[in-house]
Order: structure tokens, then C-alpha cells, then sequence
């Protein structure tokens, strides 16, 4: 089972750790990532120049269909980037021509048959559950995650097609393969901020805040995430706690194939844990199994209810 692997713009530069955790884990899994010269998705130019935002990501996808393979991405913004591009394809069939007028000087063309998928659908639907739940060997006891599922993913999901937008699973069933619990919490389908970052930094930053704070509330351990942007800003978040002498629950945020690899066994250099603020003694200590009770509590055996007829 092979991809074309798009990795995007951000994550080597800003979450280079994200990129080590989903190679390791998809060695692990014999998911082949296959290397093309991508250009970018095109989302920083979809307010911008509309047809070049499009162009950009018809020809990624043409590449890919090139080469054979669908397309596998672990940034949230990307994927929902090549689905708004695929849907105003086919819905438009005179800007599918001049895209295609534009990639044939390349010797490209874009024809839908590679589809893009991000890296939790297909560990979900390609790989499946229990398949995974079968590579944990270092379950997780006690943890408790809050995890984002990303704006970009789930909306519009006429067009994304990742989950449902309003009651989703998809993540929270690959966090509880793992052993952790996955919080129901206030911030799980709101927005990190991240859109804002460059725009109005203050306000980004709030809101990174604002999900910490009611992931905090929920009584989480660790944040989970799957998404650039969210990682970007939750690792903001976290040090702007640490820097103003803040002391909250939320001990670090992990990006989903981090979790998944720590539970499959992987050691955390692997999966770029030793790269960030992570507590790695704090997070082992989630993957000691609790005591066993004594031999002589196990058999005591609770006293049977008396029935109203008996007293």
C-alpha cells in the first residue's frame, strides 16, 4: 500500500517532529511514501488568485495521478485545500480546461483519478481499527487526551468528506485503540486559530489559549492533534503558559502518529519526541500498567443483596 507522500509547506520547517512520527509509524505500518517534487497546495493563494490556487493544486494531484498513486497528506489545511480544488473542478468545466490547458505544458493533466486522503483516514478506513489495535503492544493507562479535529477536515463536508461535521468518530476511535480516553470537551470541533496567524497575532494566540484552557478544564493530560496549523498552535499556546509561570494540567500536545507510535512501541527518538517540550518521563508513566490486586482480594467475592422476602 503505497501513496504519493505531500507533506506541505509548514510542517518541515515549523513541526519537523510531525514528519519524523508519520514516517516511522507508516514504516512500521508498510505504507509506502512515495517521494514527488510537490509544488505548494495552493491555499495561501485561495483569496488571492483564485485559478491560480486551483492550478496549484491540479498540479499536484496530475503528478500524483502521473505516478500512479493517491495522494496521502498530513496536514489538515493541504487535504481541505486539494478538496476544494477537486469540487470546483468538476463543478466548473471551464476552469477545468484552462487548468489543463496550462498543466499540458508540463505534459500534465488532471482527470480526478487520484484522490487525496489525510494520513487519519487512511489509517482508519486503509489500514483499519483493528488491524492497528493489533500493533499495540504499550497500551496507554489512565491518559486522558483532548484532541482537534480541524476546521479544514470536517467543513464544508459536502466537500471534505472526512467525518461528520457535527458528531465525528473517525479521531476518536484511532485515540482509543491506543488505551488513552478521548475527553468530550468544548473546544473539540473549534477553531485553534491558526487562519489568524499571521493576520492578527494577538487574537490567534487567544484562541490557542482558549482551547488549552478548556482542554484544561476537561481535565486533560495531553492534547492530541492532527492537523499543522493546530500542532503550530498549540505548542505556541504552551509556551506562552510556560513563559508566563503557568502551571496548567495539560502537559503537551502530541501529534496523532506520536501517540500511536508510542503504543505500538516505538521509542520516542523515533518519533521526534526527543525534538520537542514533551515530558517523555511523564508520558511513559501513562504505559505502566496499574497494580494488580492482591491474590486475596481477587477472590473475595461481594456479599449476595438480601431479597425483601429474606429480611
Amino acid at each position: 500500500m503505497s501513496y504519493a507522500f505531500f507533506i506541505g509547506c509548514k510542517i518541515p520547517f515549523y513541526v519537523p517532529h510531525y514528519e519524523t512520527a508519520v514516517r516511522a509509524v507508516c514504516r512500521e505500518l508498510n505504507i509506502g511514501l512515495e517521494e514527488i517534487e510537490f509544488n505548494c497546495c495552493g491555499y495561501p493563494m485561495r483569496h488571492f488568485d483564485f485559478a491560480s490556487a486551483v492550478l496549484a493544486a491540479a498540479r499536484n494531484l496530475a503528478l500524483a495521478e502521473k505516478a500512479g498513486f493517491d495522494l496521502l497528506t498530513p496536514c489538515k489545511c493541504c487535504f481541505g485545500s486539494f478538496k476544494h480544488a477537486i469540487h470546483d473542478l468538476e463543478e466548473n468545466p471551464e476552469l477545468m480546461k484552462t487548468v489543463n490547458a496550462k498543466l499540458a505544458e508540463e505534459g500534465l493533466a488532471y482527470s480526478g483519478k487520484a484522490q487525496v486522503k489525510h494520513l487519519l483516514q487512511v489509517l482508519h478506513d486503509d489500514i483499519g481499527v483493528d488491524v492497528l489495535k493489533e500493533k499495540v503492544v504499550k497500551p496507554f493507562y489512565g491518559l486522558k487526551v483532548a484532541l482537534i479535529y480541524g476546521c479544514h477536515a470536517l467543513r464544508p463536508s459536502k466537500i471534505t468528506g472526512f467525518d461528520d461535521p457535527l458528531s465525528p468518530s473517525l479521531f476518536d476511535d484511532l485515540v482509543k485503540l491506543t488505551g488513552a480516553a478521548s475527553l468530550d470537551w468544548e473546544g473539540k470541533l473549534q477553531c485553534c486559530g491558526g487562519p489568524l496567524m499571521e493576520k492578527n497575532e494577538e487574537l490567534s494566540l487567544a484562541l490557542a489559549l482558549a482551547r488549552l484552557g478548556e482542554a484544561q478544564s476537561a481535565g486533560a493530560d495531553y492534547m492530541t492533534i492532527g492537523c499543522t496549523y493546530t500542532q503550530m498552535q498549540m505548542e505556541k499556546g504552551l509556551m506562552e503558559l510556560k513563559g508566563s509561570g503557568g502551571n496548567g494540567t495539560v502537559k503537551g500536545s502530541l501529534v496523532y502518529p506520536q501517540l500511536l507510535g508510542l503504543a505500538m512501541g516505538l521509542t520516542p527518538e523515533r518519533l521526534g519526541l526527543d525534538k520537542t517540550e514533551v515530558d517523555q518521563t511523564v508520558l511513559a508513566g501513562f504505559q505502566v500498567p496499574p497494580p494488580e490486586p492482591p491474590e486475596d482480594e481477587k477472590k473475595k467475592k461481594p456479599a449476595p443483596k438480601k431479597t425483601k422476602a429474606e429480611d
